[in-house]
């Protein structure tokens, strides 16, 4: 314990001076789609985006891609489009989820029963990948229910995790070694933009997972924003986002949550802090 405390510490003081370092290229942005986000704009390949990350296309019994016997969502993306994107070449297409993540972990066989039908007749795009949009936390002592069930979903496979419990990356990765097919691979959600740990603890999480699973397995999920008055977010700031991109060097990472929270004047700051590379 005493060594991981020190590695820690010497992690801190190596990486107090993120500020001053530069930006690591940016491998994609996640899009979470509802009613009112349909229709993705960003400028995000000044960045080195080149691959869109969507969280689901079917939610709530609302369908945001053709082809499903699913009631349709207020407004159909337009898919031709957002394929024509530098920063979508390719797209990893998340499959049938819920905004509640209580319901949706009571409800995992349905779910995924829709997932392979969704994944059956994806949008008309270059697709590198599917997500199934179930988030994995140590809270939840049924996730090893997802073992048998992901077998029924296409390849390649991905879903994401996070440690609201803090119990640790050793025991993060442990669990997922238990029972995670060793074919689908692990988005990690840093917990910076909810100031669950600061950059160098995530990255240290993301080493471990590395470690455990292997690197073609593991990418980042970076939060972009930062909690707000009346409980809502905002984007973070270029002074915030620095930093904590820098702390992932070597990485692939992911921006959480483009369209939200990635404005064009975020995406110049940040394009020029790569620049001094």
């Amino acid at each position: 314990m005493r060594k991981l405390f020190s590695g820690l510490a010497a992690a801190a003081v190596l990486l107090a001076g993120c500020a001053n370092q530069v930006v690591p290229p940016i491998e994609g942005v996640v899009w979470q789609i509802d009613n009112e986000h349909t229709r993705p704009q960003g400028d995000w390949e000044k960045l080195g985006v080149k691959r869109l990350l969507v969280q689901w296309t079917v939610v709530d019994n609302l369908a945001f891609l053709p082809g499903t016997d699913v009631p349709a969502g207020a407004s159909m993306p337009d898919w031709q489009r957002i394929a024509g994107q530098p920063w979508a070449r390719e797209v990893i297409v998340g499959l049938a989820g819920s905004f509640d993540e209580r319901g949706a972990r009571s409800e995992l066989e349905a779910l995924v029963q829709l997932s392979a039908k969704v994944a059956r007749t994806p949008p008309p795009v270059n697709v590198a990948g599917y997500y199934f949009p179930i988030e994995i936390d140590p809270t939840w002592m049924e996730a090893g229910r997802l073992k048998t069930l992901l077998n029924q979903l296409p390849r390649p496979l991905w879903i994401s995790v996070y440690d609201s419990a803090n119990v640790g990356p050793e025991e993060l990765a442990q669990s997922l070694v238990e029972w995670l097919p060793q074919d689908v691979g692990v988005f990690f959600q840093d917990g910076v933009g909810v100031h669950a740990r600061e950059a160098f603890v995530a990255r240290h999480y993301a080493n471990v997972l590395v470690r455990r699973l292997g690197k073609d397995r593991v990418r980042i999920i970076a939060e972009a924003f930062r909690p707000d008055v009346g409980g809502r977010f905002r984007a973070a700031t270029l002074e915030e986002m620095r930093p904590q991109l820098a702390a992932y060097e070597g990485f692939a990472i992911y921006l959480f949550e483009g369209p939200r929270y990635v404005p064009p004047a975020l995406v110049e700051g940040l394009a020029q802090a790569q620049k001094t590379r």
